[in-house]
């Protein structure tokens, strides 16, 4: 049973860590805490529902299946990326030499119109997400790793190396970092500030449009609150790891699905969710900075 739940919290952590990071690059440039970043998550799950209704799923096995889920994929991103992009010109640029506060009360406010505005062009019931995803998988012991399992970690694993080295190694991750660090700075010495913080959204959409339909495909339903609680585990990954710090997001997504289940696994799936939200209560007494971030002088 431990190793069990050691998989299943890899898995869940994963797609933490992935919406983790939108919620840890936006705070990095721009000092907020986007909390429409869940619902982002929630949109790519829908547009991709809507992109596999092009297809007779039913119907689809072996290539033309694989070329299905990455269309569905793609054009997930595609959207999401565009809307996150939109959303930061249309609600939160106008706000940006504002007092912190009111870009975040946008961000609520922005968080409620897409969820609403979802259910009300969807419904709010629950939506079923069949995919003809291989059922069985690999069995070591009595540990049973599923492909969808398998699918999760290691595509967010490719996509976590892949923004860990463009952040670290390309011209516009170097960018994004000298705009964390100084935007007026990095303005004067040539940097297209508003490009690159409308980049980070952009990315931090597409990170959380694949977390969106990786999780659709692994449950099979989608519902338009889905974003609500994931937004807020994965606000809580962040600032286990360190909100701001791009490794931190990661580990902290990974240990938090860790801790939720065993949690879940050894005490009650009923309090896990109490255990998400009792593990940031203690990081924000004991460690604010998180367990990445660098310790703030007095």
């Amino acid at each position: 049973m431990f190793f069990q739940q050691i998989v299943n919290g890899i898995t869940l952590g994963s797609v933490y860590a992935l919406v983790a990071l939108g919620y840890t690059m936006v705070y990095g440039v721009l000092e907020f805490i986007n909390f429409a970043h869940g619902e982002i998550y929630m949109v790519g799950a829908y547009w991709a529902l809507f992109t596999l209704g092009l297809f007779n799923v039913s119907a689809l096995s072996g290539p033309s299946l694989f070329f299905a889920i990455c269309v569905v994929f793609l054009s997930s991103i595609i959207f999401c990326s565009l809307l996150g992009v939109v959303i930061e010109k249309v609600a939160y640029k106008p706000l940006r030499n504002s007092p912190r506060l009111a870009p975040l009360i946008t961000s609520l406010g922005v968080s409620i119109v897409l969820q609403n505005a979802v259910m009300l062009i969807a419904g709010a019931d629950n939506k079923r997400f069949d995919v003809n995803f291989p059922d069985s998988g690999i069995g070591i012991s009595d540990v049973h790793i599923s492909y969808i399992n398998i699918f999760i970690i290691l595509v967010s694993i490719i996509l976590m190396l892949l923004l860990n080295y463009f952040i670290k190694r390309t011209k516009l991750g170097k960018a994004m970092r000298a705009v964390a660090e100084d935007k007026k700075t990095a303005g004067l010495m040539g940097i297209n500030v508003d490009g690159i913080i409308s980049l980070t959204f952009l990315l931090g959409s597409a990170l959380a449009a694949v977390a969106g339909v990786m999780i659709s495909i692994s449950y099979g339903m989608i519902n338009f609150t889905m974003g609500y609680i994931v937004g807020l585990k994965a606000f809580t990954a962040a600032v286990l790891g360190g909100i701001g710090s791009i490794p931190g997001a990661m580990f902290g997504g990974i240990l938090l699905g860790l801790l939720e289940s065993l949690g879940a696994g050894y005490i009650s799936s009923t309090y896990k969710d109490v255990i998400s939200f009792a593990i940031l209560i203690i990081v924000l007494i004991f460690r604010p900075s998180g367990l990445f971030g660098a310790k703030q002088s007095k």
